[in-house]
């Protein structure tokens, strides 16, 4: 697990954007044309590479002020993503962490950064996000505990409005600046100062739950989640998944049971982490079979 820092790095008032690349394709020219109308900012984009083959990051790097970071391999996201920010320097107190099938608003990072204004305490906003169908995917939720998961995993996709999916999601009314337990990891703005202190994203997770655990992780340390509607992107979900769809299962339910065994480390709940794994491993069984 990442260890707190105790670093007293002063940083300045500049904006970056770190986004994680595997081959992704057109979508990546689409993020980039769109970036630069959602911050009258100088923005520095980094691109995280963990060994796109299709040459988009390639092509990428030769606009200004976008650099292209070889990691090494396909480490996962959060690893990607650490790599990214740490070659950020002083004068960057904001990076965002995003993917790279998004298309940006106009002046979307100006209004999260606006918003920061009002959150003094603030470790990350999210904004509003919209899948291309125009509709709003709940991106700024409860965190998970063991009965909202059973519950969503088990109903949410036979019966979609089960009240464990609804209050997990907390898709209610008209969406709201506020607090939330956690934000979307596909576009993440978040302070290096609480970057920092918490040791960033938790590298175990090769893919999903990072922004889950990281969300936890400032909420203990003292920072807050916003979530800015006000502030929105389209999120071409999946586009460098798609092809790898059983695998990504496999790797979520890894990730959540990671996640869940993290905050239950009793003896008492042995059992119940037990049969959550099995419980796992057979939903992954059946969903594959099924595909």
């Amino acid at each position: 697990m990442p260890t707190r820092s105790t670093s007293q790095r002063t940083y300045g008032d500049e904006l970056a954007v770190v986004t994680v690349t595997y081959s992704p394709g057109e979508t990546l020219e689409r993020f980039l044309d769109t970036l630069a109308k959602a911050t009258t900012r100088q923005v520095r984009v980094i691109l995280a590479d963990n060994g796109s083959v299709d040459g988009a990051p390639e092509k990428a790097a030769e606009r200004d002020g976008v650099s292209l970071l070889p990691t090494g391999g396909n480490l996962g996201y959060g690893r990607a993503a650490n790599i990214g920010v740490a070659e950020l320097d002083d004068t960057v107190g904001w990076v965002v962490v995003c993917n790279p099938d998004l298309e940006w608003e106009p002046g979307t990072l100006d209004t999260m950064l606006e918003a920061a204004d009002r959150w003094p305490r603030v470790g990350a906003l999210g904004p509003l996000i919209k899948e291309p169908d125009g509709a709003i995917y709940p991106s700024a939720r409860l965190l998970p505990s063991i009965g909202r998961g059973i519950g969503h995993a088990l109903f949410c996709k036979i019966w979609p409005r089960n009240p464990w999916t609804h209050a997990y999601r907390q898709e209610t009314g008209t969406p709201t600046e506020r607090t939330a337990g956690w934000l979307s990891g596909s576009c993440m703005l978040l302070r290096r100062e609480a970057f920092d202190d918490v040791g960033g994203f938790d590298q175990r997770y090769f893919m999903y739950f990072e922004d889950v655990d990281i969300c936890d992780r400032f909420s203990k340390a003292g920072w807050q989640n916003v979530y800015v509607p006000s502030a929105a992107v389209m999120h071409i979900q999946g586009h460098s998944t798609a092809k790898e769809s059983a695998r990504m299962l496999a790797v979520h339910h890894d990730s959540a049971y990671i996640y869940l065994a993290d905050r239950h480390t009793s003896l008492a709940a042995k059992p119940m982490l037990a049969a959550i794994r099995i419980g796992l491993t057979l939903r992954v069984k059946l969903a594959t079979r099924k595909g």
